[in-house]
């Protein structure tokens, strides 16, 4: 059977996502399972049979239990073929990112009109010697003030 074939069972891939929480018995995937699609014990047993010989899932005897877990590489499959078509969803999703968090940016801005000012002087504090000449010239009142550096501090006499 396909991959495909097998995740595209409602039933199969909700067992699934319950197996990769952790190993789990056989007992408790077919409580959730037949809680959640009114499903019968034996219809629930033949989809972790079909998980289990299609690989996406192993199963361990632990005294009169089984315990299921997932196969993670019929999912890495899955995940590389999956990657030629990537490029269609992960730009838009950058860009959502990017949209987001400007949104938050701003909404914290608006919340606290205050700290962008507090944010410029750290940034004025903290800049380069580079910066700081560059500064002096486009500003000409900041020229007015004296530069004092390491080597100017040791000179002056105390």
């Amino acid at each position: 059977m396909h991959a495909f074939d097998v995740l595209g069972d409602p039933v199969r891939r909700r067992i699934l996502e319950l197996l990769a929480g952790g190993e789990r018995s056989a007992g408790s995937v077919c409580e959730v399972i037949q809680a959640e699609f009114r499903i019968s014990q034996p219809a629930v047993s033949q989809h972790l049979r079909v998980l289990r010989d299609s690989g996406f899932a192993t199963v361990r005897p632990q005294g009169a239990r089984r315990l299921y877990a997932v196969d993670p590489e019929p999912l890495r499959e899955v995940d590389d073929w999956l990657g030629h078509f990537r490029r269609f969803w992960t730009p838009p999703l950058h860009a959502l990112a990017t949209e987001l968090a400007r949104g938050s940016r701003q909404r914290r801005l608006a919340a606290a009109p205050e700290q962008p000012a507090q944010h410029e002087k750290a940034e004025q504090r903290e800049q380069p010697p580079q910066a700081a000449q560059r500064e002096k010239r486009e500003r000409p009142e900041m020229a007015a003030q004296p530069e004092e550096s390491e080597n100017s501090a040791k000179r002056r006499p105390e």
